[in-house]
């Protein structure tokens, strides 16, 4: 079969390379599925330069957490699914529900992913994929769409009525803005494009808040909010910009942090969810039940991912490039 790989101690895109690799096969319990689409998020883009956690890969990694397929084969005991089953893959190995039990497998990094023609999984790690979306919509869930779920619905428990704040428009803000509006949820959207704030607003988005202009961005949320602060932050950059997300919330207000965007610096006093009997949580992505429930969610409302743009196999470095350039929303690659 056909895929990429990130070689060991990669620290540039270049080491991204097309190998051909022997056909996998299941086992017990496994089904063999024939990869459609993979879609690229920020932490692929850190695996393949070498700045993910713990450094460059220790091993030739097949890169991307996030794809969808067709189910070819079937290992012995395989009760969830059945030859021709269209399939999402789940971000971590072995996280069916509840709380986090631990250090666990992630597609990607620390086991190979989904850029490759062909991809064995155990059958509790995948789940079927939703029957209203294609397979590159369906390959954009099981991170940015998860992670989304997970700050809104679990995290945020934004009702109708709050207000959800979302930082920039990549993958997990957009389908983060696109759960809130579905919860009847008002959102705010921050970005340095003007362009992006007009097509947010075309999916819905209330409030557009060009922090290129105003740096003091939190000022802006806040008077949008009459002064109230917004009931949920969907925090993507990390300490550089948790100080304004903190002084953003209003009392009660919750904090869903996901990312490290805006860099590792920055004031993280609590003071500002201290005085407001607010709350910060860490999201690392979800449990399979979390994209089970994010599907029913998606074919009940009609949420569609929104994709910017689809590469074929042979143009990956393009995507990366593509992506890491600030993609509205999701950038897929079809296999």
């Amino acid at each position: 079969m056909k895929a990429y790989v990130v070689r060991k101690g990669a620290t540039g895109l270049e080491q991204l390379q097309r190998v051909e690799l022997p056909d996998p096969q299941p086992a017990a319990g496994q089904i063999l599925v024939r990869m459609r689409a993979a879609s690229i998020n920020y932490r692929d883009q850190m695996i393949v330069i070498g700045r993910y956690m713990g450094g460059a890969v220790t091993r030739d990694t097949i890169p991307l957490s996030d794809g969808a397929g067709e189910v070819v084969e079937t290992g012995s005991g395989v009760t969830r699914f059945k030859v021709g089953d269209r399939v999402v893959s789940t971000f971590f190995q072995g996280w069916v529900d509840g709380p986090p039990p631990g250090p666990l497998p992630a597609l990607g990094g620390s086991v190979d992913g989904m850029l490759a023609e062909y991809v064995v999984f155990d059958q509790s790690n995948a789940v079927l994929l939703p029957g209203t979306l294609s397979y590159e919509e369906g390959s954009t869930l099981s991170c940015a769409g998860v992670t989304a779920w997970n700050a809104i619905v679990r995290i945020g428990d934004v009702k109708p009525g709050h207000t959800v704040l979302v930082l920039g428009s990549g993958g997990v803000s957009i389908f983060a803005a696109q759960l809130a509006k579905a919860a009847g949820a008002r959102v705010i959207m921050t970005s340095s494009s003007d362009e992006k704030l007009a097509r947010a607003r075309e999916l819905g988005v209330d409030t557009g808040v060009n922090y290129s202009r105003t740096p003091d961005w939190e000022q802006e949320v806040v008077k949008a909010t009459n002064g109230r602060g917004v009931n949920c932050v969907v925090e993507v950059g990390g300490a550089g910009t948790l100080a304004r997300s903190m002084r953003s919330i209003g009392y009660a207000g919750r904090i869903a942090l996901i990312g490290f965007l805006a860099g590792p610096q920055g004031d993280t006093s609590p003071a500002p969810i201290m005085v407001k009997g607010g709350s910060l949580h860490g999201v690392f992505v979800g449990s399979r039940a979390m994209l089970e429930e994010l599907g029913s969610a998606i074919d009940t409302n009609g949420i569609r991912p929104v994709i910017d743009r689809v590469f074929n196999f042979q143009s990956v470095h393009d995507a990366f490039d593509y992506q890491k350039r600030g993609a509205f929303g999701k950038v897929v690659i079809q296999i």
